[in-house]
């Protein structure tokens, strides 16, 4: 395979990828989700696409790492009907550590429950983020916000720049989620 076949795309205007989502509700389709990689990187296309979404009646979904500045976010809130947002961790040390700011993705939740449904995932890494303290912290904060917000506890396998790492045990998992319940009415144990 070449470079140039690897380096291959194709940009779809607003309008094409719209009339695109408009021309497939004939087989389910109820609107766009933004999601793989961070969507939020290209947050004018997400924007003006998600305008033209609105405008026809459909659904947008943006699946985010929440980092996010609180002027864009408020500009973009509006046209957002879910947000699946990632928290990584719940302790700014990890977010150092990943080149993030906490503060900034628990602002992102906050303001996206006013707005849009929201779902919060936690990727529990062995060693880093899985203990009992920090996911009853996490739950207990998401709680402040709104107890039914589901909150998503998933294994990690360890790839890429992370394979020095084990896979979460799924006792973990669910030993986690048991104790977000006590804070969340809806928790669910994912890649299980």
């Amino acid at each position: 395979m070449s470079d140039k076949e690897l380096a291959r795309y194709e940009y779809i205007e607003p309008d094409r990828l719209v009339s695109y989502a408009i021309d497939t509700i004939v087989r389910g389709n109820i609107g766009i989700a933004y999601t793989y990689n961070e969507p939020l990187v290209g947050y004018e296309y997400v924007r003006d696409c998600a305008k033209l979404v609105k405008e026809r009646g459909l659904y947008n979904c943006v699946v985010t790492n929440g980092y996010i500045n609180e002027e864009p976010l408020l500009d973009i809130v509006e046209y957002i009907d879910a947000f699946n947002i990632d928290l990584k961790a719940f302790s700014n040390e990890f977010y150092r550590k990943v080149k993030g700011d906490l503060e900034t993705v628990k602002n992102t939740i906050k303001i996206a429950a006013k707005y849009s449904h929201v779902e919060v995932t936690t990727l529990i890494i062995p060693g880093e983020n899985d203990s009992e303290e920090e996911i009853e912290e996490l739950a207990f904060w998401l709680s402040g916000i709104d107890k039914n917000i589901p909150l998503h506890v998933s294994r990690f396998f360890p790839r890429y720049q992370s394979l020095d790492k084990n896979p979460t045990p799924v006792e973990d998992v669910y030993k986690l989620a048991k104790l977000a319940r006590k804070h969340l009415n809806f928790v669910y144990e994912g890649n299980c």
